[in-house]
């Protein structure tokens, strides 16, 4: 489980942080060089999304979007400064559950 969690949070902050570089160079006219890295960091999150010890493709970016959907909250806190609200909060809870509901389980 601690090797699941931590390529999750991992996958997730390089597509948060990615797709912010990104959001910068496009939205906030930063240098172009915010692009390319995030680019960079983008594909990362594809290799790290695949080392994941869950061998169903589908079951790991399934339970990756839930554990992605709290992750983004938490960076727009952290980075940008967003207070979520209580169904915000409640949203990325039920989706955490999702998660593990999907991948607890012992399968055969």
């Amino acid at each position: 489980m601690l090797v699941i969690g931590t390529l999750f949070v991992l996958a997730g902050l390089c597509e948060i942080g990615g797709g912010y570089l990104v959001w910068g160079w496009m939205r906030e006219h930063k240098p172009v060089a915010w692009a390319l890295g995030g680019a960079v960091v983008l594909a990362l999150y594809g290799v790290v999304a695949a080392l994941q010890p869950i061998p169903e493709f589908g079951r790991v970016y399934a339970a990756y979007g839930g554990v992605f959907i709290a992750l983004a909250l938490a960076w727009g806190v952290f980075v940008d400064g967003f207070r979520p609200d209580r169904y915000d909060l409640l949203g990325a809870t039920i989706c955490i559950t999702g998660v593990l509901v999907m991948i607890l389980p012992t399968r055969g």
